[in-house]
């Protein structure tokens, strides 16, 4: 008797399977004599998130994000670039692993942006700081460079492509200047929808899916 796939009898995607070799992913669509071995549907949502919620998936004390999003596969999903407790914003979502690690690592260079509220005056002398790189000797690493914009004397907006424990905040109390607020704008190519309210969330479209890490 011929071996399985030598008969044709297993199709991923569409197409014939004849290689054992064959790599199939989370998303590849698998039958066997036309059942249906595997049929998982990648999904991507954005939210807005609100202060006062915890990026995670549970938590014992704290509402989470998903605990906000009304859908039935929402345990199925995993958090890409975690926000503060009291930090608002961009967040996205996925049960894409692959996508969120393109998205997240450093080397990517994928830029996050953020508009931060002040305490104190922001003064030049931060933004050479910030676009050199910081060290901190607890962890013994230096920062990546980042864009700090000045829009008035307690606002600004930060771009950095990393997102280390508490950086922003961090980098800002070198200069004794405590954030007041912190909201996430963009990552890469995709902007918060502004018809999103805290709390909020919807589904990418496939061009943004596609579209967030394009360099132009």
């Amino acid at each position: 008797m011929k071996p399985i796939l030598a008969q044709g009898r297993v199709l991923v995607d569409g197409c014939v399977a004849n290689d054992s070799q064959q790599l199939i992913d989370d998303f590849s669509h698998v039958t066997f004599d036309e059942q249906v071995l595997q049929a998982n549907t990648p999904h991507y949502v954005m939210m807005n998130k609100p202060a006062g919620v915890i990026s995670a998936t549970k938590d014992e004390k704290h509402k989470t994000v998903i605990d906000l999003l009304e859908r039935p596969d929402r345990d199925s999903l995993h958090i890409v670039g975690r926000l503060d407790f009291n930090s608002t914003g961009l967040l996205l979502l996925t049960n894409d692993s692959r996508w969120s690690r393109q998205l997240m690592e450093p080397e990517k260079k994928v830029p996050k942006l953020y508009r931060v509220r002040l305490e104190n005056p922001i003064t030049e002398d931060a933004v050479n700081a910030f676009a050199e790189g910081m060290y901190f000797a607890y962890e013994d690493i230096t920062t990546r460079p980042a864009k700090l914009n000045i829009i008035n004397d307690y606002e600004a907006e930060v771009s950095l492509v990393e997102g280390r424990y508490h950086q922003i905040k961090r980098m800002f109390g070198r200069f004794q200047n405590e954030v007041l607020a912190l909201h996430r704008v963009a990552i890469g190519n995709l902007t918060l929808d502004p018809e999103l309210g805290f709390g909020e969330s919807r589904e990418l479209t496939d061009a943004e899916v596609t579209n967030i890490t394009n360099q132009t």
